[in-house]
C-alpha cells in the first residue's frame, strides 16, 4: 500500500484504516475492481470488505457498475476535493515561495489568475534592490488584457480549444506597445509555442522597458489557475538573462507552488 508506514500512529481505528485501503485501491483501479480482487489485495474477508462497500456506497464515497459489478471511486470525493480546493488560500500557499523568487532574483514577482479574459494580479512582491529606480504601473487589483503580458500569455495557452477560439473570435487584442501580438493567427501560433515550452515572454509588450518571463501554476488536476512571473527592466532582464537563469526560476518555483496545490507531474 502506498500509505507511508512511517508516519503511522500507534493506534489507528480499524474500520476508518480498513476503508482507507479500499479507497486507496480503488483510486489506482480506473477500470474497477470486483469485490473478490479487492478483499484479496487489502487481506480482508469478501464479507467485511462488502460491509465496508456498502457503508461507503451509502454516503458516496464508493460506487457500483450496476452491469461489471466493479466498485468505483464514488463522486462524493470529487465533491469534497472542489470543497478543499476552494478552502485553499492562494494567495497563502505563493507568498514565501514569492518571497524566496524575488530575494534570489532581485526582481519584481506578479501572482496573477485569468478571470472574465482579463488577468487579475492578485499579488506582487518588489524586491529593496532596485538600483535603476523603475517602478513597475502593475498593482494588486489591476486588471489587463492578457495576451500582452507573459503571466497572460501562459495561461491563454491552457485554454480549451473552444474557449481559447471565442477569445481570439472577440476580436479585442488590443495594441499596449509597437511589440504587442495583435493578429490572431500569429497569436495562436505563439501560445502553441508557450504550451510546448511551458513558460512564455513579454518581450515589452505590455509596458516599454519592462520585460518578463512567466510560468503557469497548475492544481491536482493539472489545470493551470494562475500564473507568476519574474519581471523588471529590460536592461537587466535581458533575452540572454532569461534563457541562462530566469526561465528556469520561475519554472521551478511555479512548480513548487503547483505541488502544494495537489499538482504531480506525470511520469
Amino acid at each position: 500500500m502506498p500509505l507511508d508506514q512511517r508516519l503511522r500512529p500507534p493506534k489507528l481505528v480499524q474500520t476508518i484504516e480498513r476503508s482507507a485501503l479500499i479507497l486507496e485501491v480503488l483510486s489506482q483501479s480506473p477500470h474497477g475492481i470486483s469485490l473478490r480482487d479487492l478483499s484479496a489485495k487489502i487481506n480482508l474477508p469478501k464479507g467485511t470488505t462488502h460491509r465496508l462497500l456498502a457503508s461507503l456506497s451509502y454516503y458516496g464515497y464508493a460506487r457500483q457498475d450496476v452491469k461489471t459489478k466493479n466498485y468505483f471511486l464514488g463522486f462524493k470525493l470529487v465533491d469534497l476535493g472542489n470543497l478543499l480546493l476552494n478552502q485553499l488560500d492562494l494567495r497563502r500557499e505563493a507568498e514565501p515561495f514569492l518571497r524566496e523568487l524575488a530575494e534570489k532574483t532581485k526582481e519584481t514577482v506578479h501572482l496573477v489568475i485569468l478571470d472574465q479574459n482579463e488577468i487579475v494580479y492578485i499579488d506582487k512582491v518588489e524586491t529593496d534592490h532596485n538600483p535603476s529606480g523603475l517602478r513597475m504601473a502593475s498593482r494588486v487589483g489591476l486588471r489587463n488584457p492578457p495576451h500582452s503580458c507573459a503571466v497572460g500569455k501562459v495561461l491563454l495557452a491552457d485554454l480549451p480549444e473552444e474557449t481559447l477560439n471565442h477569445f481570439l473570435k472577440k476580436g479585442n487584442l488590443i495594441r499596449r506597445t509597437e511589440n504587442t501580438i495583435t493578429d490572431p493567427t500569429r497569436l495562436r501560433e505563439h501560445l502553441d509555442l508557450v504550451k510546448r515550452q511551458g513558460y512564455a515572454i513579454d518581450d515589452e509588450e505590455n509596458e516599454k522597458g519592462i520585460r518578463c518571463v512567466a510560468a503557469p501554476i497548475r492544481d491536482g488536476t493539472g489545470k493551470a489557475i494562475a500564473a507568476i512571473s519574474i519581471s523588471g527592466p529590460a536592461f537587466k532582464v535581458t533575452k540572454r538573462a532569461i534563457q541562462d537563469r530566469l526561465k528556469k526560476e520561475v519554472m521551478e518555483t511555479a512548480l513548487q507552488i503547483s505541488q502544494r496545490l495537489g499538482f504531480r507531474e506525470r511520469k
